[in-house]
């Protein structure tokens, strides 16, 4: 296989793999539940939810998208989550790489 033909093979690959994220990310909004996780179920039990300090910064609190209500917003937020992930380890492999050579 050429250099050009691999790259492309592995394009492909990578396509792939964020179109299954994203399919996951849209089936798994629809099973989303809206109850507090475990953590956060104990905590309001025992009636220590508010004593925690907030984050200096909230990117996307609760999962749900700024200015939209429903399951949009939750595969808004996943999406956006996808991309993210995909971007750190994108540029850590570019760097790894370059490293490498």
């Amino acid at each position: 296989m050429t250099e050009r033909t691999e790259g492309r093979s592995r394009r492909g690959w990578v396509l792939v793999g964020l179109a299954i994220a994203a399919l996951v990310v849209v089936a798994a909004a629809y099973f989303a539940s809206a109850d507090p996780d475990g953590l956060e179920r104990v905590a309001e039990d025992i009636g220590f939810l508010g004593a925690g300090e907030g984050s200096p910064f909230t990117i996307i609190a609760d999962y749900v998208f700024p200015g939209m209500d429903g399951p949009l917003a939750t595969i808004l937020a996943g999406l956006l989550g996808v991309a993210a992930v995909f971007a750190v380890v994108w540029l850590a492999g570019k760097a790894l790489s370059r490293r490498r050579a």
